[in-house]
């Protein structure tokens, strides 16, 4: 099963600073049939103007991962940690008990994020934060584990860290290039070309569509143009 989220049936809130669109359902976006796709819960597609963002604001019991498309994202939080975070890199935080953190665009253009929220395997822990650059040139047509629950992952492939039975990915891909990827019985895949266009098993993505895939199958990947692809495969 493979269900295309259109970007333009993405839930919409433009707040000025703040140019927002909602894979699942999120703040003022209730959409009964899009309350998330297994533990994944949230997916937002933000766009973030020059020197704006998000004020210090609490988070608990979420692993919540930052993929940066453009710009710059620099985060400070309530354990002391500050980072920026540059276009293709990643951070993640995993909000445990809870945290606050504030997330803003210092730079002169806009900034485009994905951000993902994951529900954790257990509730509780105190809370952690990590930002690490991924070049774009390592993921050429394969997928490369960008943020894992796996051990295996952290320690072969240095994926940062979260607290969920998850894999973060991306790839890029050249026009014509096909790539295939197995989601397990049980699991749950969503699929988002940052850029390009792909199609999945043959039905077409355009950038910032969204693919919900079922588990229990395998999905070819072909690039209708250079693409830049995030898969989340979840429980």
């Amino acid at each position: 099963m493979i269900e295309k989220r259109s970007f333009e049936s993405l839930g919409h809130a433009d707040h000025g600073w703040l140019n927002a669109r909602h894979h699942f359902s999120f703040a003022n976006y209730y959409e009964p049939a899009r309350m998330g796709w297994g533990k994944i819960r949230v997916w937002n597609d933000d766009e973030i103007a020059p020197n704006s963002g998000f004020p210090a604001h609490p988070h608990r019991d979420m692993e919540i991962i930052t993929y940066v498309r453009s710009g710059a994202i620099t985060h400070k939080d309530s354990m002391g940690n500050e980072g920026r975070t540059a276009a293709g890199d990643v951070q993640v935080m995993s909000a445990g008990t809870g945290v606050r953190h504030a997330e803003y665009n210092l730079e002169a253009e806009p900034t485009t994020i994905f951000q993902i929220w994951i529900e954790p395997k257990r509730l509780g822990g105190a809370p952690s934060w990590g930002t690490k650059p991924f070049p774009k040139n390592s993921r050429s047509g394969q997928f490369v584990t960008l943020a894992s629950g796996f051990a295996e992952d952290i320690a072969e492939g240095g994926a940062l860290p979260i607290r969920a039975d998850a894999r973060v990915l991306g790839a890029t891909l050249k026009a014509g290039e096909t790539l295939t990827y197995a989601v397990g019985e049980g699991r749950h895949a969503y699929l988002v070309p940052a850029t390009g266009g792909v199609s999945v098993n043959g039905e077409r993505l355009a950038a910032r569509d969204g693919a919900a895939i079922g588990g229990g199958q395998t999905v070819t990947i072909t690039a209708d143009a250079d693409s830049e692809l995030v898969l989340v495969d979840a429980e």
